[in-house]
């Protein structure tokens, strides 16, 4: 198996894309499944991760043909897009008033392909390709999910906030690109 880093430019990618994230949402996994292999919550349509995915291409791993992991770039002018985000966008706001941050929608990796690399190795090229447009990568990573938490840590990220947004509490992250 030979991973290759790259930005996503096709519809099949990103249906791809639409795939892993169905097959991991929180609704359709174990309580198991969810403390042992972490989970997302938000759902795409493809028209909004087109329309995302042409402002500012996603960051996708693969192995052959195949999308195995992703890590969504949400620009900040997307931020009324996915109503369950705004509060995120507006806590980053509040949080880093002169940085120049892009939003980390959301990244995951296929389940047979977990726990080799794929994680950091898509962070690290999502910093290569936008370091220089942008001084820090923001996002936000539900408390429950300690999987994700401490793997985003290990990576870089800090916690800035802990906020309870619809009944879910959130760690904000981000991961300062300057130094």
């Amino acid at each position: 198996m030979a991973i290759s880093y790259t930005r996503a430019t096709t519809e099949k990618e990103l249906y791809q894309i639409l795939d892993l994230q169905r097959q991991n949402m929180a609704e359709g996994l174990s309580r198991d499944e969810l403390v042992k292999e972490g989970f997302i919550t938000v759902g795409h349509t493809f028209a909004i991760l087109k329309e995302m995915n042409d402002a500012c291409p996603h960051i996708i791993a693969k192995d052959g043909d195949a999308v195995v992991g992703y890590a969504l770039v949400m620009l900040r002018s997307f931020r009324n897009e996915i109503p369950v985000l705004r509060p995120m966008f507006d806590t980053a706001d509040e949080l880093l008033p002169e940085n120049n941050y892009v939003a980390m929608g959301q990244i995951c990796i296929a389940k047979s392909n977990r726990r080799l690399g794929i994680f950091k190795g898509m962070y690290q090229y999502y910093r290569q390709q936008l370091q220089n447009d942008y001084d820090c990568l923001f996002t936000e990573v539900a408390t429950a999910n300690q999987r994700s938490l401490q793997a985003h840590k290990a990576v870089g990220f800090e916690v800035l906030k802990t906020q309870i947004t619809d009944g879910v509490s959130w760690e904000l992250v981000n991961w300062d690109w300057t130094s």
